[in-house]
């Protein structure tokens, strides 16, 4: 940009400066029925996906909340046991699985 507010790309290509000589309208290519059936397995394809993500993203944000649950309910029972309570004293005979 120069200080008088003018582009100096407009002035050395003055086709860029404006819309002049383009059609509205562009070629479409005429695409093969294999061309149109793939392209149609590939708009489902990316269809599931879509929503294959908006299933998992509901999966975790219900997860989370699950989790957020877990912890205000871990802190309320670690409040409930207070300073002084000590931690049981367990036997690790008694956590042998029934088979030995």
């Amino acid at each position: 940009m120069t200080h008088s507010g003018f582009c100096a790309t407009a002035l050395s290509f003055p086709f860029l400066s404006s819309n002049r000589g383009m059609t509205t309208t562009s070629p479409v290519p005429v695409l093969g029925a294999d061309t149109e059936q793939r392209l149609t397995e590939l708009e489902i394809k990316a269809s599931y996906a879509d929503d294959l993500l908006d299933t998992l993203n509901q999966l975790v944000a219900r997860q989370q909340e699950q989790i957020d649950l877990l912890l205000r309910e871990v802190g309320r029972l670690r409040q409930q046991g207070g300073p002084d309570a000590a931690p049981a004293v367990r036997n690790l005979r008694d956590e042998l699985p029934p088979h030995y």
